[in-house]
C-alpha cells in the first residue's frame, strides 16, 4: 500500500523518531503488522503467512494491518516505521529472510517498545536487541518426507529441485528432500538450479522444463510463488512435490504431497505472550510434533507403499524419535559434513549455518 510506504515522508513523522508516544497507542488494541515480499495469493509462502495472518484477525483484543510486495530493500524500513506511527503497531511481523539485517535490526533499536517478530533470522544473545525475535519451523522433516514419496515415484531415479538462494534454511531443505529419497533408493540424485531470487517466474519456468529435458520426473522447490514450476511440470506430465501451501489444486494429475507451513501456531504464541504482557519470545522453533509444519495430503498418484512408509516415518517425527542429519554424511565434494556416530537434531542451530550439499545433489552452491 503506497499510502502507508510514503506516510513518513509526507507527514514528518519520520522527525519523531522514538519519541512517538506509543504508551498512548498501547490504549486500545494491540496492533500487529504483517509484511510480506510478494503478493498474498501466490500459491506460496506468502500466502502461507497471510493465511495465518487471517486467524490472528480473529482473536480477540487484536487488530490486524498487512502490507504486500514490499522488496527487501530501505522499503521494509518504511513500511514498519509507517506501521508504528501511522497505525499504531507495536507487534510486527515481518516475514521475508531478506529484512532482517540490517531493516529489522535498524527498526528495532529506534523503536525498542515495538516488538518484531522475523521469520528465519537467527537471533542471537548479547548482539541483537531484546524486542527482536527470531521464529521458524523444521519443514525439512516434512521435505525428508516429500523426498520418500519423491522416490517411491520417480521411475528414472534423477529428482529436480528448483531454488532460489543458497542459504541455510534453503540447503537444509534440499539436503533433506534428497536423504529422504535416497533412504529409499541410495543411487537416486537431486539435480538444483538456483534462480537467484524468491520469485522469478520466468527462470523458474526456464529450469523447470531444463529440469525436465534432462531426465528427472520429479520436481519440487524453494522459491515463494511455486505456482509456476507446478503448472510447468503438470502441463509436461511430470510430477511434483509441493512447499510453503498447497499447491494441489494447480496439478490433479501430478501433486504427490507437499511441505506446508502452519504459522498460526507460532503468530497464536508471540500474539499472547504480548497480550499477557510477558517477555519478548526471542528464539521460537517447532517441528511436525509442535504444528508448526505440517504435509498436504496425498495426490491420486502415490503408491501405497509410498504412503505407507512415509507414514511410518512421519509417526516416528511425531514421536521425536527420528532424525534427519545422522552421520556419516558427506557433502557432494567427497568431505564428511557428519562424522559417523555423531547426530545434528533439528533444534541444533549448526543446522541454520548449514552451507553444503549432500552427496547425491548434482549442483553446487
Amino acid at each position: 500500500m503506497k499510502n502507508r510506504r510514503d506516510f513518513l515522508k509526507l507527514s514528518g513523522a519520520a522527525a519523531l523518531g522514538a519519541a512517538f508516544p506509543l504508551e498512548l497507542l498501547a490504549a486500545g488494541p494491540l496492533t500487529v503488522g504483517f509484511i510480506y515480499v510478494g503478493a498474498r495469493d501466490d500459491f506460496g509462502y506468502n500466502q502461507s503467512h497471510a493465511q495465518a495472518a487471517a486467524v490472528i484477525k480473529k482473536m480477540p483484543g487484536v487488530k490486524v494491518i498487512e502490507e504486500e510486495k514490499v522488496p527487501e530493500t530501505v522499503a521494509v524500513q518504511k513500511t514498519m516505521e509507517a506501521m508504528i506511527q501511522q497505525d499504531g503497531a507495536t507487534l510486527l511481523f515481518p516475514t521475508s529472510f531478506g529484512y532482517f539485517d540490517p531493516h529489522v535490526l535498524k527498526i528495532a533499536e529506534k523503536y525498542p517498545k515495538v516488538r518484531i517478530a522475523h521469520c528465519g533470522g537467527l537471533w542471537t544473545a548479547g548482539k541483537h536487541p531484546m524486542n527482536v525475535g527470531s521464529y521458524f519451523g523444521y519443514i525439512e522433516e516434512c521435505e525428508y518426507l516429500s523426498g520418500v514419496v519423491a522416490g517411491y515415484m520417480s521411475k528414472s531415479k534423477k529428482l529436480a529441485f528448483i531454488a532460489a538462494k543458497p542459504i541455510p534454511q534453503v540447503l537444509r531443505n534440499i539436503n533433506a528432500f534428497t536423504l529422504g529419497a535416497q533412504s529409499v533408493d541410495p543411487a537416486i540424485t537431486c539435480h538444483v538450479i538456483f534462480t537467484g531470487d524468491w520469485s522469478l517466474p520466468v527462470k523458474e519456468a526456464e529450469a523447470a522444463n531444463s529440469l525436465i529435458d534432462q531426465g528427472c520426473d520429479v520436481i519440487t522447490c524453494h522459491v515463494d510463488g511455486p505456482k509456476v514450476i507446478v503448472e510447468t511440470a503438470e502441463k509436461r506430465g511430470v510430477m511434483t512435490t509441493g512447499y510453503h501451501a498447497s499447491q494441489a489444486s494447480l496439478a490433479p494429475k501430478g501433486y504427490l504431497t507437499g511441505a506446508e507451513w502452519n504459522w498460526a501456531t507460532p503468530y497464536t504464541e508471540i500474539v499472547k505472550a504480548t497480550l499477557e504482557g510477558k517477555p519478548m519470545i526471542n528464539f521460537l522453533r517447532g517441528g511436525l510434533k509442535d504444528n508448526f509444519v505440517k504435509m498436504s495430503p496425498y495426490g491420486a498418484a502415490v503408491s501405497a507403499p509410498a504412503k505407507k512408509k512415509a507414514d511410518e516415518i512421519k509417526a516416528q517425527m511425531l514421536a521425536g524419535k527420528f532424525q534427519i542429519f545422522k552421520g556419516p554424511i558427506k557433502d557432494n565434494k567427497g568431505n564428511t559434513v557428519i562424522p559417523a556416530g555423531t547426530t545434528q537434531v533439528q533444534t541444533d542451530v549448526v543446522l541454520e549455518k548449514m552451507n553444503y550439499l549432500v552427496a547425491g545433489v548434482v549442483g553446487q552452491v
